[in-house]
């Protein structure tokens, strides 16, 4: 199954936008872009993700409802594994305006179905891993390498994602001078949602990245994948540069 996020989208980078204004404190304008982006949006998979930010800047519980309402209703439309991990913060979101309403009866049926979408992935794949490692089909990789995104930490699970070009990223931003390479596994044991990424920007985990501690084995090479430009790239290792944030091991 295809990942359907990308940040080359139209209505993601419409969002992304908006968020860059949320955070310089341009909420009016910020709300503008989020609105830009419902109607752009082509699909419900793009309308899904413009609802959700409209949502979230809404200032009544009323207005606020009325767009997680739309979002859940768009992702329910698609029900695969490009929205399913955004159920849980959407019905909670949800519960919370009728809290808010002052319907507790609807809150709590809202709470009940956000807790019966937890739990661990159902992505059965295709799975990628990007590395400037030259391996080969069979090896395993494990647990322990270092962070891609800061010096001197030791990763306690390995990573990997649904999206080629995701692992394509990955594999650019490694350290060291290899050959970018992207690999096809398969876990050999239980993985969870990487919460580096799960409900911090976007519902769920849209880019269907994902951790275990358990090795992941090599099945076979991708040789094709969307990369960044030389220009994105060196944006994108100055950004990772000044995050300050903490980073869940």
């Amino acid at each position: 199954m295809e990942t359907k996020f990308s940040p080359a989208n139209a209505v993601v980078k419409l969002c992304m936008k908006g968020m860059a204004l949320e955070d310089s404190g341009n909420t009016t304008e910020a709300a503008e872009t989020f609105q830009q982006a419902w109607h752009a949006a082509t699909d419900d998979y793009e309308r899904f993700i413009a609802a959700y930010h409209l949502g979230r800047v809404q200032k009544s519980p009323e207005e606020k409802l009325e767009w997680m309402e739309r979002s859940v209703q768009c992702a329910l439309e698609i029900n695969d594994e490009n929205v399913k991990s955004a159920y849980p913060n959407l019905y909670r979101n949800i519960a919370d305006c009728h809290k808010e309403l002052g319907d507790l009866e609807n809150a709590k049926r809202n709470e009940e179905l956000a807790q019966s979408f937890e739990g661990p992935p159902t992505d059965t794949g295709p799975f990628y891993h990007g590395t400037k490692a030259d391996l080969a089909v069979g090896d395993l990789l494990t647990a322990g390498g270092n962070s891609n995104y800061r010096d001197g930490l030791k990763m306690n699970h390995i990573y990997f994602a649904a999206g080629a070009d995701g692992a394509g990223l990955a594999a650019a931003l490694a350290a060291g001078e290899g050959k970018e390479r992207v690999y096809q596994v398969e876990p050999t044991g239980e993985f969870e949602n990487d919460p580096n990424v799960t409900d911090k920007k976007f519902p769920g985990n849209l880019t269907r990245s994902y951790r275990s501690k358990e090795p992941l084995r090599i099945v076979g090479e991708e040789t094709e994948w969307t990369a960044l430009t030389p220009a994105e790239l060196q944006k994108m290792r100055e950004s990772s540069a000044k995050k300050t944030g903490e980073i869940i091991n």
